[in-house]
């Protein structure tokens, strides 16, 4: 034994064992590995030899008797009726049969599904009627001819421990140092931490936070082999493995025949296997799962609220070097259709199943692990009974490109490294930023790929950033598409302009006036204005109302283009705009104020912008002070009010017309260099995505 071997069995005596033992018996046999533990625990959970070796052989020898090979159903059905009853070791399913209006169980290898069962069973255990558990199961051989069945169960004990002790656990781990327990928790699902690098494990441990966390989303796609499924079927009671075609409402949901809620009501977490198979029959089901992965709630004739965490696992069968630098594919690409962008937003995070290992005996341990029921409980209690989230808002600090489910994906992610390395209290901030990086990396996957597949820039924002302990901020980079220009800046595809104008709308332009409102096409943007000179006169033709896009990557649109006609004959303009604080927003508003002043009539602007902290409180005081001293020079009045829970965006001028434009000032992309056509003349420079409303008061 190793160091951490002794001191896992010093510190925790009797839950633990040597993880080779689970190797010797596994081969042959598909019995899950928490089942296999249940019962060297009960045998094996020693470190003298030759009692591990008697355990394994008593092992053997329940298996041999107590456990049935699908093969071996008919054998096995003679055996109960020929000594009138026998214990099994198997996977129960109970159903209820409407036409009968009775309950039948089924054992998965005993090849029989009309096996009577008293209604405490199912009563005491919900599971059995969603998804089914493994369990030691008695059944009783039925003499009576006059009865519709053969067998029946008479009694039946759950595989999982009876009682858990989480304040003994808790205790237990301060033992350990945090790369101690690391390794402690990577040899309890059986493989070697030595023979991982750092950030595998890291992969490894982010696996197991849908076990932890509640209403926990994340997908993993990669090569086939990896072992992304095993947390789900091997690992916990308390999670349920699903294929694509059990995906249904009533299966999930909530089954309206029976008045009963689906998987997501009896589970920890519901993992859906080879996800890029899914075949949803009915377009409800990913509303509802949308509504789900939100909040945990969803109505279905009832309210309905759950914890379960929903895990997608799948393969990715593409060079990801190749997608990362294609503008037409994304690391998404093995979804099924019916999963969109809103589905795709739930998830916290995107863990690189490629960069995961193949399974291979290499990786397996030899050395002592938790007993993996054990290691299952401490996870459900904590899944159950704990909430980190608090202490992680309380402690975490993110950039200004995070925005809301940014936010709660890497808060939660955090939350999840926190249950499954620190369930005795908090990490140091060493640490704790090593998660927050690792869990801002995963999401910022996901809002990557988002952002190839939006025609416009909702998911441009992928710097995600955090603050250090030292107040240093880090923007976090994901490893693959660092350097993949398709990633990081990919190619928009334009909406097809109208193909017809009306006649009303070729006189407007004609006449020099901004581009109409298309009401048909409203996701269709006008031709580009050009740059319009100062207004000094009333214009030709009378002002209208309109509503327009501008497209991202259009140019020929200036605030003189879009104001100036309408500025003619205001003598205030009340701007409120949350973000006017960096040196180029207010740069903007410069420009802004430039164009107020061509119209020649106006006489007083106010401002209402948002801050963030008293640094740059300060900061933005100083260079709208210089800017309020220039304007009166020019008997033009500035006020400013700073106001950190604004968030409307629009201009009112006194003279009835209000200018809405959907992200304010700031719609211009950031030019390439300061020595480019456009760094000058906002005309000339290429605009984000934002939609623009003028009209009457």
């Amino acid at each position: 034994m190793d160091e951490l071997d002794q001191k896992l069995n010093v510190t925790f005596d009797g839950k633990v064992l040597r993880k080779d033992l689970l190797h010797r018996i596994k081969k042959g046999t598909n019995v899950p590995t928490f089942v296999l533990e249940f019962l060297l625990a009960k045998y094996c959970a020693s470190n003298d030899q030759a009692e591990m070796d008697a355990g394994i052989e008593a092992v053997l020898s329940s298996l041999q008797e107590n456990y049935v090979r699908p093969d071996e159903a008919n054998a096995a059905q003679s055996k109960v009726a020929t000594k009138g009853k026998h214990r099994f070791i198997d996977k129960i399913h109970v159903r209820y049969v409407e036409k009968e209006k009775r309950h039948w169980a089924s054992l998965e290898n005993f090849n029989s599904q009309r096996i009577a069962i008293g209604e405490k069973f199912y009563r005491d255990n919900d599971r059995l009627l969603e998804g089914g558990i493994w369990a030691e199961v008695t059944l009783a051989h039925n003499d009576i001819d006059e009865d519709d069945y053969a067998f029946s169960i008479e009694d039946l004990r759950p595989i999982q421990l009876s009682r858990f002790d989480f304040e003994r656990y808790t205790e237990g781990r301060v033992a350990f140092t945090r790369d101690e327990w690391i390794a402690a928790v990577l040899r309890s699902v059986g493989l070697e931490p030595s023979k991982l690098s750092k950030r595998v494990q890291m992969h490894f441990i982010a696996r197991l936070a849908a076990l932890v966390e509640p209403n926990y989303n994340y997908i993993e796609l990669g090569p086939r082999g990896t072992g992304k499924s095993y947390f789900f079927s091997e690992f916990s009671p308390y999670a349920t493995l699903i294929s694509g075609g059990q995906a249904t409402k009533a299966t999930l949901f909530y089954n309206n025949a029976r008045r009963k809620v689906g998987l997501v009501g009896f589970w920890d977490t519901v993992a859906f296997d080879e996800v890029g198979g899914i075949k949803v029959r009915d377009q409800d089901t990913i509303q509802i799962m949308k509504d789900f992965m939100a909040n945990g709630r969803f109505s279905r004739g009832a309210e309905v609220i759950a914890d379960a965490s929903l895990s997608f696992v799948g393969n990715i069968d593409v060079s990801i070097q190749q997608v990362v630098n294609s503008n037409e594919h994304d690391l998404f690409q093995p979804l099924p259709p019916e999963f969109d962008l809103a589905v795709m937003d739930r998830f916290a995070a995107y863990i690189p199943g490629w960069e995961m290992p193949k399974n291979s005996s290499e990786f397996l341990t030899s050395s002592y692990g938790f007993i993996t029921d054990y290691l299952a409980e401490a996870f459900h209690y904590q899944f159950k009974h704990t909430n980190r989230y608090e202490e992680v808002s309380k402690r975490i600090r993110l950039g200004k490109a995070i925005e809301g489910r940014d936010e709660k994906g890497i808060k939660k992610t955090v939350c999840a490294f926190l249950k499954i390395l620190h369930p005795n209290g908090p990490p140091t901030d060493d640490e704790f930023e090593e998660y927050v990086a690792y869990a801002t990396e995963c999401r910022r996957r996901v809002k990557e790929q988002m952002n190839k597949r939006k025609p416009d820039d909702e998911f441009a924002r992928i710097n995600l950033s955090y603050f250090k302990a030292s107040g240093e901020e880090v923007v976090v980079f994901c490893p693959e598409s660092k350097d993949a220009a398709a990633t990081q800046q990919p190619a928009r595809r334009r909406l097809s302009q109208a193909s017809e104008q009306s006649s009303e709308a070729v006189e407007a332009q004609s006449a020099g006036q901004p581009a109409p409102t298309v009401a048909a096409e409203p996701s269709v943007a006008p031709s580009p204005i050009a740059p319009t000179p100062a207004v000094v006169a009333p214009p030709a033709v009378e002002l209208k109302e309109q509503h327009f896009s501008i497209l991202y990557g259009d140019t020929g649109y200036s605030y003189e283009s879009i104001l100036g006609p309408y500025l003619q004959g205001a003598k205030a303009v009340a701007i409120e705009d949350p973000y006017i604080r960096l040196q180029h927003q207010i740069q903007n508003f410069v420009r802004f104020c430039e164009t107020v002043l061509k119209a020649g009539t106006v006489e007083k602007i106010s401002l209402i912008t948002g801050y963030d902290d008293k640094t740059q409180l300060a900061d933005i005081a100083e260079k709208l002070d210089e800017l309020k001293q220039s304007l009166l020079e020019l008997d033009v009045e500035l006020e400013v009010k700073l106001n950190p829970n604004i968030h409307d965006r629009e201009i009112h001028l006194d003279n009835g017309w209000i200018i809405k434009i959907g992200r304010g000032l700031d719609f211009y992309q950031k030019p390439a260099g300061w020595f480019e056509v456009g760094a000058n003349d906002l005309s000339l420079r290429k605009c984000l995505e934002t939609k623009v409303d003028i009209f009457r008061a």
